[in-house]
């Protein structure tokens, strides 16, 4: 049985204060280092990504910074069998998961609260508007909930959904509005662009080319970025020309030095092709997994598999997340801010982290048949990297939601 118990998350960012205080606060910050407890109990210092980027336009509160609440009350916020196109891959329900608690819980911030989502609202800040996501399968998940989130409140003639290539679509035609999720894991053009087979031993990018992507999002009036889970391993095969030219050149290029090149075009077609008065810009950060049970207190050949519980230590922080690659995020938006382009962070990686128990695991459809040595061995192929809906990206959503909002 889940704990009915409140989880404080560590202080990953800049922590709210109240009024009276905000002067000291600010002298603080501006001449101390700031520090947060790791997972060894010692003291670390907080990623500059974090420093600058918790919560530049909502100063009077972190949303980042908070607890996770049980709360089978109000959530979950949708029910999985009512959402009209939920994903296979996502409905642990569907697929047989019995323990439901990874549904009802809610993330409090310090200080404040999140607004209630309403999709209503939503929909008509939608009226004659694009509202596009665009990476990887954790993107798409992240749109998936947002469907799921605004859905119900469109009658079902007055709905469609519409898949086009990499281009998927949803539509509420009462408001002329458009939720899209367009698939570029790798936001630059790559051999992995393919929406269905894109499982290739041998990646290719191109880290100079992104309009053949960028194209369909460019009349977008909210665009919701991210890239992290396709850029990891240790290096990368680069192509300068074309796949179909004998000249092309190619060269292995180490991590993460190829994840920035990739920012630096995706950031340059940003500020030649945004109009920044028109468009709101936003990158997720990157979703963390739980691959390594040892990382928990659990045996070293464990993992997300059977786990109901979220990790309750505070201040924890997994392998699977990667502190450089979120300061070159950070370094990018930075950059563009300077030359005028705001890209809102949405900083979801240190509240995810908690959440161990939010993962298909085994309960999602599979895609292919499993062996008799895989299905005596759950732990094999449990999915420890996407999450189950209703559950986290929904959190996700509402931190988005707010922002659009600018709460």
């Amino acid at each position: 049985m889940v704990k009915k118990q409140q989880m404080v998350a560590g202080t990953w960012g800049i922590r709210c204060s109240f009024q009276s205080l905000a002067a000291l606060l600010v002298t603080i910050l501006v001449a101390g280092v700031i520090y947060l407890t790791g997972e060894s109990g010692s003291l670390i210092e907080v990623p500059l990504l974090t420093l600058k980027h918790a919560d530049d336009s909502m100063s009077h509160c972190n949303f980042f910074s908070g607890k996770w609440v049980f709360d089978n009350h109000s959530y979950p916020l949708y029910k999985e069998k009512q959402c009209t196109f939920m994903s296979d891959q996502l409905a642990c329900e569907k697929f047989g998961r019995k323990d439901l608690s990874y549904q009802q819980w809610r993330w409090q911030p310090h200080h404040c609260d999140l607004p209630r989502f309403n999709a209503t609202a939503l929909l008509e800040k939608l009226r004659d508007k694009r509202l596009v996501f665009v990476g990887d399968s954790l993107n798409r998940g992240q749109w998936v909930s947002m469907v799921c989130l605004v859905e119900s409140s469109v009658p079902p003639t007055l709905k469609s959904m519409h898949t086009s290539g990499s281009l998927s679509t949803f539509k509420a035609i009462e408001y002329n509005a458009s939720i899209e999720f367009y698939w570029a894991p790798l936001l630059v053009d790559s051999n992995s662009d393919d929406p269905l087979n894109h499982r290739l031993p041998d990646r290719i990018v191109r880290v100079q080319a992104i309009e053949k992507h960028a194209r369909h999002w460019t009349d977008a009036d909210i665009l919701v970025f991210d890239s992290y889970l396709w850029w990891r391993r240790p290096k990368m095969k680069v192509l300068w020309g074309s796949y179909e030219s004998p000249e092309g050149i190619y060269k292995e290029v180490k991590m993460p030095r190829v994840y920035q090149m990739a920012l630096k075009t995706w950031s340059d077609w940003l500020e030649i092709h945004i109009n920044s008065s028109k468009t709101q810009l936003f990158f997720v950060s990157m979703s963390p997994t739980h691959k390594r049970g040892k990382e928990w207190g659990k045996a070293s050949d464990q993992n997300c598999y059977n786990e109901t519980e979220p990790i309750w230590k505070e201040g924890y922080w997994g392998s699977g997340s990667d502190h450089k690659m979120m300061r070159i995020v950070g370094e990018t938006i930075d950059e563009l801010k300077i030359r005028g382009v705001k890209v809102q962070l949405i900083n979801i990686t240190q509240l995810s982290q908690y959440r161990k128990e939010g993962h298909p695991s085994i309960y999602r459809k599979q895609w292919e048949p499993l062996t008799e040595e895989q299905l005596s061995k759950p732990v094999s192929y449990a999915d420890c990297i996407h999450w189950c809906l209703p559950g986290v990206p929904d959190t996700w959503n509402e931190l988005l939601y707010a922002y659009i909002f600018r709460y």
